[in-house]
C-alpha cells in the first residue's frame, strides 16, 4: 500500500466537494488528508487529496473522480517529480526556564512563534511530514497544549502544471 497526493482541478460550486468525499465513503476507501481552495481563476478549485491503494486501487479512484462532473483534470502527484508541504500550528507551554529552549528548538526547525501568552507559544511551522513529526519528538509530551495540520499540498516540480 502506497502513499498517494491526487491533485484535483475542479469547479469550485457548492457540493463539489461532497461529492468527492461520497465517492470514497461509498467505495471504503480512506482519504487522510483533504485540504481544498480556490485557484488563480476563482471558477476553479484545486483539491489535494492524500489516500493510500495498491496500483489497481489508485486506478480505480482516479477513474471514478474523472467521472465527476465536477472534476476537470487530476493528477497523481506521486507518480513524478513534485514539491511537497504540510502546515503545522502547534500551541506548547512556555514557563520560566523552558520558554528560552522551546524558543531555540523552534529556531532550529525553522518555525516562527505566532502567538506568545504569560505561559505558552503558538508555533507555525512548515516542512514535510517527517519534519514536523521530528519537531513533536523532541518536545516532551506534557509540554504540548494542542496540535492543528493541514495535511500535505504538493506541486509539480519545474515547467509541470495541473491546467485545462
Amino acid at each position: 500500500m502506497m502513499r498517494h497526493i491526487i491533485s484535483i482541478l475542479m469547479e469550485n460550486e457548492a457540493g463539489a466537494l461532497s461529492r468527492v468525499s461520497g465517492l470514497f465513503s461509498a467505495r471504503g476507501y480512506n482519504i487522510e488528508s483533504l485540504t481544498v481552495a480556490p485557484t488563480e481563476d476563482a471558477t476553479m478549485s484545486r483539491m489535494t487529496l492524500v489516500t493510500t491503494g495498491d496500483e489497481n486501487i489508485i486506478e480505480q479512484i482516479t477513474k471514478q473522480l474523472n467521472k465527476l462532473v465536477d472534476v476537470i483534470k487530476l493528477v497523481d502527484l506521486s507518480e513524478g517529480s513534485h514539491i511537497e508541504r504540510e502546515l503545522m500550528m502547534i500551541k506548547v507551554r512556555a514557563e520560566g526556564a523552558a520558554r528560552d529552549d522551546v524558543k531555540r528548538l523552534a529556531d532550529i526547525f525553522r518555525g516562527n512563534i505566532i502567538d506568545v501568552s504569560e505561559n505558552s507559544y503558538t508555533i507555525e511551522m512548515t516542512g514535510n511530514g517527517s519534519k514536523l513529526d521530528a519537531f513533536i519528538d523532541t518536545l516532551n509530551e506534557d509540554q504540548i497544549i494542542e496540535t492543528v495540520r493541514s495535511g500535505p499540498l504538493g506541486i509539480a516540480r519545474g515547467g509541470q502544471r495541473l491546467s485545462v
